[in-house]
């Protein structure tokens, strides 16, 4: 079946000339030949399908949403950590509470984002939501109002204290800012009610902000580490960028650019990414971003990219449970050894080859238990011949008197 959304073949064979316009323009490498670029779209169609597929199996997946969600309750920081080398939980630099970080345009939906996440966890389907959501009423006009301006820690759920999201001040247009930024947050950590000023805010935009921080009191003293990275996008405004002019094509270089950043990678993990307002899409063009966005970030359109639109039903409970399992996967599968034994790993990867067959030995808990023990009893040894030699009195030797012994 072929990737498109109507019931008629006319149309059907619409939606194809969509998708072979969109491999066309975005897919086509002069160096390629001709059979390398038909392989490409039949690659890329099939992804397509599977995509449109597992729209179709959403309502099926609800009836293990109880358990997905049991699943998300019961992780702990280092719970889903991929233990190698013979290491132990206790060798890794573990956090209190894991950190993973929202990023994304203005106007992308990460407010939006993280009240209908958190009530998915809600036993109260009547509390107030947690994140203030900056509304406008016009699509067309994404830069209203001031946004986000200050870090804000949110515990999922409420009162816990296994992982928690934090919801960032949206990308600026100038991607050494984001730079800047980005840096700042993966480097020095974040922290809650930190306020976020950038060297382009006007004049009346940072007194704004001063008055609003002045009002809000003392930021938090507690800075976490990030463990991971999820980027989220507008997905109607990153159709709107794909189809309009080189000019105007803004909203997606910035995606790319911040996406690309070094520091919100861990090691080969790249950020998850979560499209919005999906709602707004027939659910072809929603195939459609996600297909340009994998291209454009080289991702896995399939396991990386989730849509999660604005709507309140079990089909999205499902895959915002698929998205928070694997960002939380991923912070645990990068947490890095104690300082201690990073660098005694260091260390030993700098010997010759024949000294890595000892790696396996120093990693054994046994291995040290000795080590300690036989310490301990030199250092005992050491001790006992100190004092002897304090409480052992010196006696002089009369060599006259014992004359006849040694002379024979």
């Amino acid at each position: 079946m072929k990737v498109g959304t109507s019931e008629s073949d006319e149309e059907h064979e619409e939606g194809d000339n969509v998708f072979y316009e969109f491999d066309d323009k975005f897919c086509y490498d002069e160096d390629l030949s001709f059979l390398d670029f038909h392989a490409n779209r039949m690659m890329r169609e099939n992804i397509g399908n599977e995509i449109s597929k597992s729209y179709e199996e959403l309502g099926n997946r609800t009836k293990g949403l109880k358990k997905s969600k049991k699943k998300i309750l019961s992780y702990m920081p280092g719970s889903w950590i991929e233990k190698v080398d013979s290491m132990k939980l206790s060798d890794y630099d573990v956090p209190q509470t894991t950190s993973l970080i929202l990023v994304g345009p203005k106007r992308s939906g990460k407010s939006s984002l993280i009240n209908r996440i958190s009530r998915v966890f809600e036993v109260d389907k009547f509390a107030p939501e947690r994140a203030q959501v900056s509304y406008n009423d016009s699509v067309e006009e994404p830069n209203v109002g001031d946004g986000t301006l200050f870090l804000h820690k949110y515990l999922i759920p409420r009162g816990s204290s296994s992982f928690c999201l934090y919801d960032t001040r949206s990308l600026s247009n100038d991607s050494h800012e984001n730079f800047k930024m980005l840096e700042h947050w993966m480097t020095k950590g974040v922290c809650h009610g930190e306020l976020v000023i950038r060297d382009s805010d006007s004049l009346s935009l940072r007194t704004r902000m001063k008055f609003k921080a002045y009002k809000k009191g003392c930021m938090s003293n507690e800075r976490n580490k990030v463990n991971f990275v999820v980027f989220v996008v507008n997905g109607y405004s990153v159709l709107k960028s794909i189809h309009a002019k080189d000019e105007d094509k803004q909203y997606v270089e910035q995606i790319a650019s911040a996406f690309n950043c070094p520091f919100v990678s861990f090691r080969d993990d790249k950020p998850l990414v979560v499209v919005t307002h999906g709602e707004l899409l027939e659910t072809f063009d929603r195939v459609y971003v996600r297909l340009y966005l994998g291209k454009l970030l080289s991702i896995s359109p399939t396991t990386q990219i989730f849509d999660i639109p604005g709507t309140s039903d079990p089909e999205t409970d499902v895959v915002i449970l698929d998205m928070l399992r694997a960002a939380l996967e991923r912070a645990d599968k990068n947490l890095p050894p104690k300082p201690f034994m990073n660098k005694l790993f260091l260390l030993l990867h700098k010997m010759p080859l024949q000294c890595h067959m000892v790696l396996p030995l120093f990693q054994s808990s046994n291995f040290w238990l000795l080590m300690v023990l036989g310490i301990a009893i030199l250092l005992a040894m050491v001790l006992r011949g100190y004092i002897y030699q304090q409480v052992s009195p010196k006696q002089d030797v009369q060599w006259h008197k014992i004359r006849h012994l040694w002379l024979g």
